[in-house]
């Protein structure tokens, strides 16, 4: 009896990708090109999707980037900024306007700072004392102390931060993009990963990896934060072993059929293996996120063996092992908004601090040793930073309120001036008083690393070319770069 594949060949090929996770399914096919028409786009219209490697617009710096995105607004204050000026003026009311997102517990009392600053590294850049693993790589990271969104909001502030547009979602996010212009190098991981955090999602969920208007080929790939982090990533045991090379011999004879049947079709005809390619994925997949198969003395560096640092940790070294295996962007993320101290900072601020400082920290040193910090972009810091005046009033529960006007986020490697800082806020730490750096303008930079002209990374969605940084005029900060 004669079989036709013609109607049902992707019926077929989706049925039998259980096992391997449906986004194995659509890397591979794309890769190959079988989700796409044939032919380049014409003038207006977008390319097929694909995840195959892509040129870049020129020669990069950098080949991957992992941002480690601290959700709720790190006082920038207490651990980057020093301000003598706040801490002489403490407990002062502060004579500039100040824009609450909590009125009912708002006040003009300055609040110095209760940590100490110091200058660490040759650089001499100061850092607070809650900081110290990070005082180690202080030559190693450019801080910016300048970012400005003009919005104290968080989510309209993350969605500035990922979609280029404050406060809008639907848009894609800055991995998506990267993913769109560069394509991936890792042939059986997805190119896009976020990790996700065991206390939850963090704020605005989805819409911090989502593809937007984007194909969903480009959307980010959730990892769960526990094993197994990837769902029917393995194959059911009655599925598995001889009866999987069974199913994979079936499937490549059957194409092999259909080719022979049709010469010249191009629809299958490089890719027989393509499932051979999904089955390895299992294997890549497990190997990358395992690790257990780190020495001993990496597990300590990133703090893999005291129960604080034990979870981010192991999550920020998975990330080391996910760029070295070729994947394009990599983003952690914390459950809620752990950053948001708006009360108790002086108990709130240290405990998350002793819980990323040093995996981030260890994240670097661990790059650079293994030469890869110099084409990796490492990205520390929030949508927001905190307000110079307490919250509520100045004793043990004080907090600080949101500050979008100015505050601090640092980057390590991937073509970056290391042992800087750039731009300052004003003499108490309010607003971005020099060098203004918007979220356009970190978009703009970091894709300028990557080796993309922001103005020409375009897709046609609604009407016109829509870029990342569409929100306001966008520059690359060019005297942060290497």
């Amino acid at each position: 009896m004669s079989i036709d594949l013609t109607p049902t060949r992707r019926a077929l090929l989706s049925r039998t990708a259980a096992g391997v996770g449906l986004f194995a399914l659509a890397d591979l096919l794309a890769r190959d090109g079988l989700l796409a028409a044939d032919g380049p786009p014409k003038p207006g219209e977008n390319p097929h999707p694909s995840l195959a490697p892509k040129a870049p617009h020129f020669a990069p710096k950098a080949k991957a980037m992992i941002s480690l995105f601290m959700h709720g607004g790190p006082s920038h204050v207490d651990l980057f900024d020093p301000k003598p000026e706040l801490t002489r003026m403490s407990g002062k009311d502060y004579g500039g306007n100040v824009h609450y997102s909590f009125v009912n517990r708002a006040s003009k009392t300055l609040f110095g700072s209760p940590w100490r600053f110091a200058p660490r590294g040759k650089c001499g850049t100061q850092v607070s004392e809650l900081l110290p693993h990070t005082a180690g790589i202080v030559d190693d990271i450019c801080v910016v102390r300048s970012m400005h969104t003009g919005f104290n909001g968080h989510e309209v502030s993350i969605r500035y931060f990922h979609g280029g547009i404050a406060g809008v979602t639907g848009r894609p996010t800055l991995g998506s993009w990267m993913v769109y212009g560069l394509g991936s190098e890792a042939r059986n991981l997805p190119a896009y990963m976020v990790l996700s955090d065991p206390g939850g999602a963090p704020v605005d969920a989805a819409n911090n990896w989502d593809c937007g208007f984007l194909p969903p080929l480009y959307q980010g790939t959730v990892l769960r934060p526990q094993e197994p982090r990837i769902l029917n990533l393995n194959p059911p045991p009655d599925a598995a072993g001889a009866v999987q090379r069974q199913n994979l011999d079936l499937l490549a004879s059957l194409n092999r059929r259909h080719l022979a049947a049709r010469p010249g079709e191009a629809d299958l005809e490089a890719r027989i293996a393509s499932y051979e390619l999904a089955a390895a994925m299992q294997t890549a997949a497990s190997e990358a996120l395992d690790v257990s198969r780190e020495p001993e003395r990496v597990k300590a560096l990133y703090g893999i063996d005291r129960p604080e640092t034990r979870e981010y940790g192991t999550r920020c070294l998975i990330a080391r092992r996910l760029v070295e295996r070729g994947v394009r962007f990599v983003q952690l993320f914390l459950g809620g908004q752990p950053w948001d101290n708006h009360n108790t900072i002086r108990t709130g601020l240290p405990a998350i601090c002793k819980r990323t400082d040093q995996p981030a920290a260890a994240l670097v040193t661990d790059l650079k040793q293994r030469g890869l910090l110099d084409t990796t972009l490492v990205h520390w810091g929030g949508e927001i930073g905190r307000l110079p005046v307490c919250e509520g009033e100045l004793n043990a529960a004080a907090g600080r309120d949101h500050n979008g006007q100015g505050f601090t986020n640092w980057l390590a490697g991937g073509g970056v001036k290391a042992g800087m800082t750039y731009g300052a806020t004003d003499e108490v730490g309010h607003k971005a008083a020099e060098n203004v750096v918007t979220p356009n303008d970190f978009q703009a930079t970091v894709l300028h690393l990557l080796g993309i002209d922001h103005e020409r990374l375009v897709y046609h969605h609604g009407g016109r070319a829509q870029r990342l940084t569409d929100g306001r005029p966008a520059r690359v900060v060019r005297d942060i770069l290497a």
